[in-house]
């Protein structure tokens, strides 16, 4: 084998299987613990039913947009190297450094307690007993990877399906059944807590999670035409489901009940089915938050591959090393796995979904400002897909990056200032690695 076809991935994953990655890395803990959350900052539940459409009509025009990228540059890394390329090493390392070390790494470890938490409705655990459980599903599930990426694509379709079950039952049922039938604009009772700005957060962060998709690029084949097929299809499956979910669960519990759960589609369900309804909802949670598990895992070891591959981290050989009989990102993924591991040590996962999903969306505001150089810079190819309704898509996938920014900054300076400080730490690391690969060319020069 040569020197090339070692550092190539194996290409295992196709069309179908993209869509799944989509949906079940998009559809974690979010749909089931943001509802209350956009509820109580919103104060009607029709105004969070219109939060979710109009995250998932920000989160479609950035998709359509970025997908068009996606398809003339498919390379592994995803934005991170549609930044790079198209604006310069600087804000692509800086997007990488976020996915690496705080989106990926930081979601897949409160995924991994969420699981936990979850699974002490059936087996009883202390806190100690319950980071043991989250760190042994991490390592499995690296381990898994680090077999074969197959194995990872077969946990992900059948988690994925295994989600959607428990939502569906609840989203038809309680559209159906229910007899709440609260949905409008009174207030619901309660004093909002901050206001439109943190409602948003809520919202994408459950929507967040299908870009990550385009980091598999070289797990995919054909994925020019592939991952623009899996991220358009996928979100908008999402968005429908996450609209259809909050519908029916005002169809079920009165505003101000939703307003105060802390385990909300738990009580929607045992309120429509009984005592035996927290047992399958339970179970569809922890399917649920351990399919987007296994994708982020993946996700995030491949934003430690393209880093790699670029000299952005320091050990930069290491992180780019392929397995030359299992044809995995072996070092990879075993860095994310320790990196979530100490997230879980740290329990600090809770608190950085906000000020995550603030410094992601400044990043994927210049992604899909970055359309407009990729038009000028490739010629048109005919058998690509191209966003549509072009360039109204992207500006208003723009303008929703932009009130989601500025709305933060006004409702939560702290997260924002915090996301801000966080992402610019990876500044010193950038130029460090910059000046040793200089120094390294400039010793092979002499």
């Amino acid at each position: 084998m040569s020197e090339t076809q070692k550092q190539q991935l194996a290409k295992s994953m196709n069309a179908f299987q993209g869509i799944m990655y989509v949906i079940g890395l998009v559809i974690g803990s979010g749909v089931f613990l943001k509802p209350a959350v956009v509820l109580r900052n919103m104060d009607s539940t029709g105004g969070a039913i219109f939060m979710w459409v109009f995250g998932g009509i920000i989160t479609i025009a950035a998709a359509l947009t970025v997908a068009e990228i996606a398809g003339y540059i498919p390379k592994v890394g995803g934005m991170y190297t549609y930044l790079s390329e198209l604006y310069n090493d600087t804000i692509g390392y800086l997007f990488g450094w976020v996915g690496n070390l705080i989106n990926c790494p930081g979601s897949s470890a409160a995924l991994a307690i969420a699981c936990a938490t979850f699974a002490t409705f059936f087996v009883p655990m202390s806190a100690i007993q319950q980071k043991c459980f989250a760190i042994s599903l991490v390592v499995l599930l690296v381990i898994a990877q680090i077999i074969s990426t197959k194995y990872g694509v077969w946990l992900q379709t059948v988690a994925t399906i295994g989600k959607l079950v428990p939502i569906a039952v609840i989203a038809i049922f309680g559209l159906i059944n229910g007899t709440a039938h609260d949905i409008s604009f009174a207030s619901v009772g309660h004093i909002k807590s901050a206001g439109a700005g943190v409602a948003l957060l809520g919202v994408l962060w459950a929507y967040d999670g299908w870009l990550s998709c385009c980091t598999l690029a070289a797990d995919m084949k054909e994925p020019e035409k592939n991952i623009p097929k899996a991220i358009i299809i996928g979100i908008s499956f999402v968005m429908l489901v996450y609209v259809a979910f909050n519908i029916a669960i005002f169809n079920v519990l009165p505003g101000p009940t939703a307003a105060i759960s802390e385990r909300i589609g738990v009580d929607t369900c045992q309120k429509l089915f009984g005592p035996s309804g927290a047992t399958f909802i339970t179970i569809g949670m922890m399917l649920s938050v351990f399919g987007a598990l296994n994708g982020m895992l993946t996700c995030g070891s491949r934003y430690t591959f393209a880093m790699g591959q670029r000299n952005h981290l320091p050990a930069a050989k290491t992180f780019s090393a392929i397995h030359p009989k299992l044809g995995t990102p072996i070092n990879a993924l075993i860095f994310q796995g320790v990196v979530a591991i100490l997230y879980i040590l740290s329990g600090t996962f809770n608190s950085i979904t906000d000020l995550i999903v603030f410094a992601l969306w400044i990043f994927y505001t210049l992604g899909v400002i970055s359309i407009f150089i990729l038009r000028k810079r490739m010629p048109r190819n005919p058998k690509l897909y191209h966003v549509p309704l072009y360039p109204i898509v992207p500006l208003i996938g723009i303008a929703g990056g932009v009130y989601l920014m500025v709305s933060t900054l006004k409702d939560s300076p702290t997260s924002a200032l915090l996301g801000i400080g966080l992402t610019l730490l990876g500044l010193p690391v950038y130029y460090y690695c910059k000046s040793k690969n200089k120094d390294q060319s400039t010793k092979i020069d002499a």
